[in-house]
């Protein structure tokens, strides 16, 4: 019986007993009384194995049978001095000489000169380290004058304002399906169409090369003699 089976089959046996016995909520003892029978019970096999404790997985056995351990931290990790090799690794990076050769100077902070602390802008420069002005006229929500409110549009404007048009003789690009017209659904083919649209006719390859005559070059065609256009297409192409 697997372990949901079990636990409902407790809790229906645990309900019946309470109802039998007239328990309610709040009537009965939080510690219940053992009794002798259970304090003499002797637990089956099956509860013995379900009673031992979960494996410690921190140790694992290796394919070639040693123990290894994962392992702990050391107490004393925290409070521990670096190695050489990690103070080594942690040093920057260092520039080459090339490098430093051709730097024009040794600090990122360039040294503001005397001159350049004691100048005074020209009029010029001042001038143009104004920001810019709106002009004196300019109104935020300038409301429309009464003559453009009542002027007429000229003919051009008018033909200018007209959205573009698209040619008289445009057709515009047909669905991939239409419907068949009535026309097309009861036509009757002539005998030209039935005869062209049947499939060509070719002798199985069983057949053929049981023929000894399938390849044998016709008379006609030893004695065929080509025509000028066929010779002249016949020539390879010179380059």
């Amino acid at each position: 019986m697997d372990s949901p089976s079990k636990h409902l089959c407790m809790f229906l046996i645990f309900h019946t007993l309470a109802v039998l016995a007239g328990l309610v909520w709040g009537n009965q003892e939080t510690i219940w009384t053992l009794s002798r029978g259970a304090l003499t019970a002797q637990p089956s096999p099956r509860i013995v194995a379900l009673a031992k404790p979960k494996k410690d997985f921190s140790k694992h056995q290796c394919s070639s049978g040693w123990e290894t351990m994962i392992w702990e931290r050391p107490p004393l990790v925290d409070f521990g001095f670096p190695s050489d090799r990690l103070l080594k690794l942690s040093e920057p990076k260092k520039c080459q000489a090339a490098y430093l050769q051709q730097r024009p100077r040794q600090s990122p902070e360039w040294p503001v000169s005397p001159a350049a602390l004691s100048y005074k802008a020209s009029p010029r420069i001042l001038e143009l380290a104004r920001p810019k002005v709106l002009h004196p006229e300019f109104l935020m929500d300038r409301e429309v004058s009464k003559f453009a409110q009542e002027a007429i549009a000229s003919p051009r404007t008018l033909e200018l304002a007209r959205a573009k048009r698209l040619h008289p003789d445009y057709v515009p690009l047909r669905d991939a399906e239409w419907p068949v017209t009535k026309a097309a659904k009861h036509a009757v083919a002539t005998p030209r169409l039935v005869e062209l649209a049947q499939p060509c006719k070719r002798p199985p390859m069983g057949s053929v090369q049981f023929n000894p005559d399938a390849f044998t070059v016709k008379e006609a065609a030893k004695k065929a003699t080509c025509s000028a256009r066929i010779q002249e297409l016949a020539r390879p192409i010179k380059h």
